[in-house]
């Protein structure tokens, strides 16, 4: 499909080129390149197309369920969104409505431990994570939030409420109120992927796990048996497909333009100022403008080669430019309005030196890059069976779709993707996602009349209603 019109913001490909991330300047030699056969195979149980969080554990589930799952990756391994993000894991609950939390906290669970059995070096460490408030607004609607959790047993204590009095503890002292919830942590999630697709390709044979990375997805065509996935370097016949490709999925579904929306992301690894000391937890703040999250990198509770580092991890700030970097699918360059943003954005946001010391205005950056996010118009993930009127054919089965995570996918993706792998194994009582999540044509009539989320207002009027 080469010279395809793209409609408005439909994404297209991934390029080529991309910015470098972080986390990706330790990348698997086993990965780079890897093409488990010389040839596509003709055929295949299932084709999952993309191999970030969500492909990746989803191949997993499918390769011990006793299905052949061909991986199709565009770029190298992991180098989408997943190897773009803010290295933060952490469920949402005092944002989120109670089923909603719930799920993301399993997830979390499900994360945590699979790294603790299998002393898994991505750097994961449970530090805890505070939402700290600069607009009275946006307090406001969260005490509120954190009044009705209070209905929830199991839910309470999940989230606090930090006595103004204690928010220079917690290091953000200009704040005007903040939460905290202790089920968050930092990890290197490039280096968690990377271990899960190692492992496949050691226990699986070709014909139970193949993954065929630089291997773009142009086309999907509907036969009377089977769904044609076509690439650059051949087609594939499958009876299922997946389509784990998050911010990219409109390429290969059009139907769902402006359902699922291509959003650029920005990223930076500052170099702390002199005199600065840990920080002891993860960071989100918030106002009616900005969604803006940080962390420390060192401390890990284990030697590696990657715990020296003290680099601030800091993202957001996407709406200091025109457009807020909607509708954009090329990570290939970065903002430079965007990036003065980053490099100031600390000050005064959070305490990085003692408390008697003045702060840097500004911090420079040894690493910055792009990602694109996939955010959906009513804000939750599509996770399930493609319906008719999204691109799924009447009458035809097959077509999968998990995508749609609006920047917040650690929490959520790989648990939607065992989901999805699970239906497509036809097992019953397994991951249960929310019902907000679950795909279908009325809620795709239903989510176009929405306003696509901007900021935490916006998400939590979404909550509210």
């Amino acid at each position: 499909m080469t010279g395809l019109t793209l409609q408005a913001s439909q994404a297209g490909l991934p390029t080529p080129n991309s910015t470098h991330s972080f986390w990706h300047r330790e990348p698997s030699a086993a990965l780079l390149g890897h093409r488990t056969t010389e040839r596509l195979p003709a055929t295949a149980d299932v084709v999952i197309v993309g191999s970030g969080i969500t492909g990746t554990f989803a191949a997993r589930e499918l390769a011990t369920g006793g299905r052949g799952v061909l991986l199709l990756e565009a770029r190298e391994a992991c180098w989408g969104a997943t190897g773009r993000n803010g290295g933060h894991c952490q469920p949402g609950v005092w944002n989120n409505k109670p089923s909603i939390a719930r799920f993301e906290l399993a997830t979390f669970d499900f994360i945590k431990h699979l790294i603790a059995d299998n002393d898994i070096h991505c750097d994961w460490e449970v530090v805890g994570g505070v939402h700290a408030f600069f607009s009275q607004e946006v307090l406001d609607a969260a005490e509120e939030q954190i009044r009705r959790l209070q209905q929830h047993p199991d839910l309470k204590d999940k989230a606090v409420l930090l006595d103004k009095h204690r928010l220079g503890q917690y290091r953000v002292p200009d704040a005007i109120g903040a939460v905290y919830q202790p089920n968050a942590a930092k990890c290197w999630p490039y280096k968690l992927v990377a271990w899960v697709l190692e492992r496949l390709l050691r226990d699986h044979s070709a014909d139970e796990f193949n993954l065929q990375t630089k291997t773009p997805v142009t086309h999907l065509q509907r036969t009377a048996s089977s769904w044609i996935v076509h690439t650059e370097r051949g087609q594939v016949a499958a009876k299922n497909v997946l389509l784990a490709s998050n911010a990219y999925t409109s390429y290969l579904l059009p139907k769902l333009t402006g359902l699922i929306v291509p959003v650029r992301g920005q990223v930076c690894a500052l170099q702390p100022p002199e005199g600065a000391t840990l920080l002891p937890h993860s960071y989100v703040w918030l106002s009616n403008n900005t969604d803006d999250y940080l962390i420390q990198r060192g401390g890990e509770n284990r030697e590696s080669s990657s715990s020296s580092d003290k680099f601030l991890i800091f993202g957001g700030e996407r709406l200091a430019v025109a457009g807020g970097q909607e509708g954009i699918y090329r990570d290939d360059e970065v903002d430079p309005v965007v990036g003065q943003h980053l490099h100031h954005g600390l000050y005064s946001a959070v305490k990085l030196r003692p408390p008697n010391e003045d702060e840097e205005t500004e911090l420079r950056a040894s690493y910055e890059w792009t990602g694109i996010m996939g955010y959906s118009r009513d804000g939750h993930p599509w996770v399930g069976p493609v319906p008719a009127g999204l691109g799924g054919v009447e009458g035809a089965d097959g077509l999968w779709i998990s995508a749609g995570y609006t920047g917040h996918g650690m929490p959520v993706a790989a648990r939607c993707g065992i989901a999805v792998a699970e239906m497509i194994l036809g097992r019953e009582r397994g991951v249960e996602v929310p019902e907000e999540f679950v795909a279908s044509d009325k809620r795709a009539e239903a989510a176009r009349l929405m306003e696509l989320p901007r900021t935490i207002k916006d998400k939590l009027k979404m909550l509210a209603d």
